[in-house]
């Protein structure tokens, strides 16, 4: 996952440098910053994708969705938008200033609305 992540990121223009004391962790901020939104991106896209399924629907999204190969069905893409969208939307109401609190603040209120749809689901 990483590596997919870093790959994207040069590609982007921006510097994959790690810092030598904490190597989980990158040089630059806004590198880190946007390596936390890649793997939140991808846990919410996962349990979107096991709702999916639960649902009876056939699409299924993985963390490999980015290395696939492009010839997915309507169903996959659907559920791929669906995600992608609710993702940068919280990520568009975050303040700037907030920093990494505020994108573990959006992170937890992801999970939390994936919870709390898994839970009525199984109600139902």
């Amino acid at each position: 996952m990483r590596t997919a992540f870093e790959a994207w990121a040069q590609r982007d223009g921006h510097i994959v440098r790690r810092r030598e004391d904490k190597p989980e962790e990158y040089l630059i901020f806004e590198t880190q910053r946007r390596w936390v939104i890649w793997q939140a991106a991808l846990t919410h896209g996962k349990t979107a994708g096991k709702t999916a399924k639960a649902a009876g629907d056939k699409a299924a999204v993985s963390a490999r969705g980015a290395a696939r190969s492009p010839d997915i069905s309507s169903d996959e893409a659907a559920v791929r938008n669906k995600v992608l969208n609710e993702v940068l939307d919280a990520f568009t109401d975050l303040d700037g200033a907030a920093g990494m609190e505020g994108i573990l603040k959006v992170i937890q209120s992801l999970k939390k609305k994936q919870k709390a749809l898994a839970d009525d689901k199984n109600e139902a």
